[in-house]
């Protein structure tokens, strides 16, 4: 075992940093900072030791808490529920904290796309840099692109060929778009047949008529070069939009002003994850991930790539410039303002160990990490230009646990020498205690928090779990229309407005599963700012341009206002448990059910331990593509588990249903050339062995939670 120390980890104070993690500190991560290695790991060895004995406690007092509601639903069992009852003895053991008194945030220098820029957010994996320096320029997009490529208008059969029927349909819906949100006063934009620029103010004409925006503070600037009119700058809800005009792109064919392209501010912000979207086991994962952030951070982040026998190379698009109406300069940001989301409380980490040999606190080991990273950008500004850093932080349960966030973050910047309250915290409220007490947790973080929002994938993991031993949970389907997950949503809403957020810090929404799905995404998904959300999360910078199109037909300040009081906080509504008394479902019901969740489970844990692919769009047992990370395996592990403790299935079942399922999707991915398929030898399959244990040791996993049975299987199948 020393043997192994000695060759993978350097010894420094009393701890053991793995070599990879130590030179990546030394000669990258500092570099050109004025924080040295030595302070640095210094800093890092005393907090780890500091703060482990609570890390432990919150993690015994979540499993100590579970226990006590085990017991409560055992000790009713045959009784009607009684949710006054129910109540009271959460209250009693801690789980419900007490109503205090109001209070408003007070968060500082928090950037506009935050505070005051509402649109969609994008989350992508810290580990694909290609992807994430996608995500980190959808900052805009292309209208006419996101449109022609996708369902949003229909779904015939693309090719490489233009389709000129299909491009008129996109110019229709386009103009479309623009009498809607910046409307003429007296004509349309179908019929506009002069648009110049004459002494930096904006002319329009209707044969040979002169025409005006309705709202003449909606022209912001324009672009040109050699006095060639090249873009018009719009603007709505604090959300940018461009003309481009280019005569001789075949989308601009016959057109009278030459628009050949809307660009549109799509991904306003994006998270860049550590978490949920990541398969990192060891020290060489975390390492890839860091190095990217850093590259980020350090706007150098590049990467080529070959696509269809092209070669590429990808980079940080830089900021757009415009002549305002008054003749001056105008600089716009050229890419997404972005977040960092660290792990939770509940990770360890082999990359540093303790002087027992036992790995270190993962969250703790990320603060300081990203944090580290972000320094570079403090000196230029070129993220945050108001000097702060964004972490968002998954997975917490209650107050407790986000004041010890709080903590972490104030070692953080003692170690790195940064003014308090630098760090932000962004809270997910994605689990039963934190909704429970959503208000309480935003007070332990009232000078530092800029964002709430609700994970409802994994909010719902922890409902059937928290709630395993009450009964029999509803189909997976019908969760959607549940009486919590109303409350849930709604409730969000309700205490981010009353704490101040409007105009301070994002409410967000969740994510978009379905990427293929955009016309019915343009139809459902304009709910999150028609509920006083200004963020929402798309699966993709095609998806985020798409979205961006609710946040100019709604604005949510106003909304904000208008709902503020008419919300009622439903605390009733959110302790309601989807459980069916009495079950009538037939055995195509269970079957199908049962297939749907094992397709499902297989098709993403194969990926992530056989490939180290931590988020994907994965085929459903239809061959529809979701997007899939460790809250829907999450879900889906947790139901199966909760109906074989019910008795809806038996064990027998559920492993035939999963060799059925691992054959389905062993097809689904037969032009992988690296696929290794799993019914080939069930016995020796790391992944379907994984699966099953999501599945058959799903109740005692910590929370329901995915990441002990990933991380170790993935470990293993990498070593």
């Amino acid at each position: 075992m020393m043997d192994k120390i000695k060759n993978k980890y350097k010894s420094v104070g009393r701890l053991f940093i793995s070599k990879i993690l130590y030179n990546f500190v030394s000669n990258d991560l500092l570099r050109e900072t004025k924080i040295k290695p030595k302070q640095f790991w210094s800093g890092l060895e005393k907090t780890f030791y500091n703060l482990r004995e609570k890390n432990e406690n919150l993690i015994k007092i979540r499993k100590d808490l579970q226990n006590s509601i085990n017991w409560w639903h055992l000790r009713n069992k045959g009784k009607k529920f009684n949710l006054n009852q129910y109540k009271k003895f959460l209250l009693k053991i801690g789980y419900l904290k007490k109503k205090t008194t109001n209070f408003k945030i007070q968060t500082k220098n928090v950037d506009e796309e935050i505070a005051r820029i509402p649109g969609p957010q994008l989350v992508v994996p810290v580990s694909n840099a290609r992807y994430a320096l996608n995500a980190a320029n959808a900052r805009w997009g292309s209208l006419y692109d996101a449109l022609y490529g996708t369902d949003a208008i229909g779904s015939e059969k693309l090719d490489n060929r233009y389709n000129p029927v299909r491009g008129g349909k996109v110019i229709r819906y386009c103009r479309d778009f623009l009498d809607e949100i910046f409307p003429l006063k007296n004509g349309s934009w179908k019929k506009v047949n002069t648009l110049k620029i004459i002494a930096n103010k904006l002319v329009l004409k209707i044969n040979d008529k002169n025409i005006k925006l309705k709202n003449i503070k909606q022209y912001k600037g324009y672009r040109s070069d050699k006095k060639k009119l090249k873009g018009v700058l719009l603007v709505n809800n604090n959300l940018h939009v461009e003309l481009i005009i280019n005569p001789y792109a075949f989308s601009a064919n016959n057109d009278p002003i030459g628009l050949s392209d809307l660009v549109i501010e799509s991904a306003v912000s994006t998270i860049i994850d550590h978490e949920d979207s990541v398969a990192a086991v060891d020290a060489e994962d975390k390492v890839l991930g860091y190095r990217n952030w850093l590259g980020l951070m350090r706007g150098d982040l590049k990467v080529k790539f070959e696509k269809l026998g092209k070669k590429y190379e990808r980079f940080l698009n830089s900021d757009r410039n415009y002549i305002s109406p008054n003749g001056k300069n105008l600089r716009l940001h050229g890419r997404a303002l972005l977040l960092n989301r660290n792990v939770g409380h509940l990770m360890k980490t082999p990359a540093i160990l303790f002087s027992d040999k036992s790995p270190t606190p993962e969250g703790i080991l990320d603060a300081f990490m990203t944090s580290a990273a972000c320094l570079h950008d403090l000196n230029k500004k070129k993220n945050s230009r108001t000097g702060s850093i964004y972490i968002v932080k998954p997975k917490m349960h209650g107050p407790d646990e986000v004041a010890f966030a709080d903590e972490i973050f104030s070692k953080v910047e003692e170690v790195l020498k940064l003014k308090r309250n630098t760090i932000k915290i962004g809270i997910m409220d994605e689990e039963r205690r934190t909704s429970s007490n959503l208000k309480e947790c935003i007070r332990r973080v009232k000078k530092r928090v800029v964002f709430i929002n609700t994970g409802f994938l994994d909010r719902t993991g922890d409902e059937m779990h928290t709630s395993m031993e009450a009964g029999p949970m509803m189909k997976k389907g019908d969760m959607k229309n549940s009486k919590w997950i109303k409350a849930y949503e709604n409730n969000n809403v309700k205490i981010g407005l009353e704490c101040g957020f409007s105009g301070k810090a994002q409410i967000g929404k969740g994510m978009w599963a379905a990427p293929d799905k955009m016309n019915d995404m343009l139809e459902q998904k304009i709910n999150h700012p028609e509920s006083g959300a200004n963020c929402a999360w798309t699966p993709s910078p095609t998806a985020a341009t798409l979205h961006a199109m609710h946040y100019h037909k709604i604005n949510v300040f106003d909304v904000q206002k208008k709902i503020g009081k008419k919300i009622k906080f439903d605390l009733n509504g959110l302790l309601s448990i989807p459980i069916i008394q009495n079950p009538i479902w037939n055995i195509d019901d269970i079957r199908n059910e049962l297939e749907n969740n094992c397709q499902g489970i297989l098709g993403y844990v194969v990926r992530w331990i056989d490939s180290g692919v931590g988020c994907s769009k994965v085929p459903d047992i239809n061959n529809i593509g979701l997007m899939e990370d460790r809250a829907t395996l999450r879900i889906s592990s947790q139901h199966i588990s909760n109906w074989l403790h019910h008795n809806i299935c038996t064990t027998f079942q559920v492993l035939e249903t999963l060799k059925k399922m691992a054959k389905i999707v062993d097809d689904q991915n037969k032009n992988d050339a690296n696929y290794e398929r799993m019914s080939k030898n069930f016995e020796k399959s790391i992944a379907f062995k994984t699966a099953c244990d999501l599945i058959f040791k799903g109740k005692d996993q910590p929370s329901g939670y995915t990441e002990p049975l990933l991380h170790y299987n993935r470990y293993l199948k990498k070593n």
